[in-house]
């Protein structure tokens, strides 16, 4: 009988990758993602399919929707996860790195799981760090879409190219959750630029309120329906990684709803 090996550190962060990066109910052997990651590291598709679901299991919110079937993460899994959100941006882009490392050496450019289309740009060290942002955002954009299983929280819109993965607490005012996706949204191109002006907020407990100024008589019909219509609704929550009711506080109290 072969020996069954233990899962590295290398190994259960490339996964914790690919775990941020898929919808819930893509958690699966059959994904060409687990498959490819599978291949690199020397395990099947279904191992690699069962650590990304012993990560669910230590998800409260996907323990909390009583899907069943887990609750055999390893006490190695469980350090993992309190590393993660002890210190989400750090082990995020570890993760990452373990799988671009991984990719390597199989060819792949790093970040060619995000990158693709991205033109080639002169080298450099701020060129370097623009590309590190993009890649950045571009998996934190992936995560968030994973989450909210591609639909604006507030509208139900639908259609991935005009949807924007928003942060709650600004990119520029947080350098630890950058990463985090329980520091975002999936809102609208037209929602996310309300959200970033201040005209509408989400509150801690997951109520939309509108400005004032966007409630008033003289507003045209577009905006009340597109926008002042979803004051008191509450968003769709995602099926992973509910967005953080310190930062909607935050940016509730930025603005001044509260």
């Amino acid at each position: 009988m072969a020996t069954v090996t233990q899962w590295t550190r290398r190994q259960t962060l490339a996964a914790l990758h690919v775990y941020f990066q898929l919808p819930f109910g893509q958690l699966h052997q059959r994904n060409p993602l687990i498959a490819r990651l599978a291949s690199w590291i020397g395990r099947t598709p279904s191992a690699v399919a069962l650590k990304l679901v012993n990560f669910a299991s230590l998800d409260p919110q996907v323990r909390a929707s009583g899907r069943s079937g887990m609750g055999h993460a390893s006490r190695f899994d469980e350090e993992i996860w309190g590393e993660l959100n002890a210190n989400w941006d750090a082990v995020a882009a570890e993760a990452a790195l373990c799988f671009d490392e991984y990719g390597q050496s199989q060819g792949f450019a790093p970040g060619s799981d995000v990158l693709n289309g991205v033109p080639e740009l002169a080298e450099g060290r701020m060129v370097l760090a623009t590309i590190k942002v993009r890649v950045n955002q571009a998996r934190f954009r992936r995560a968030i879409l994973a989450s909210y299983r591609a639909r604006c929280c507030i509208s139900g819109l639908a259609e991935p190219r005009l949807l924007v993965a928003s942060h709650i607490v600004p990119w520029s005012l947080d350098t630890h959750n950058r990463l985090n996706p329980h520091n975002g949204l999936c809102l609208s191109a037209l929602h996310d630029k309300a959200y970033d002006l201040g005209l509408i907020t989400v509150l801690p407990d997951f109520t939309i309120r509108v400005s004032r100024q966007l409630k008033e008589s003289g507003v045209d019909s577009f905006t009340r329906e597109s926008i002042a219509s979803y004051d008191g609704h509450r968003i769709t929550l995602p099926d992973r990684f509910r967005p953080d009711p310190v930062f909607l506080e935050l940016h509730a109290r930025r603005f001044q709803f509260l």
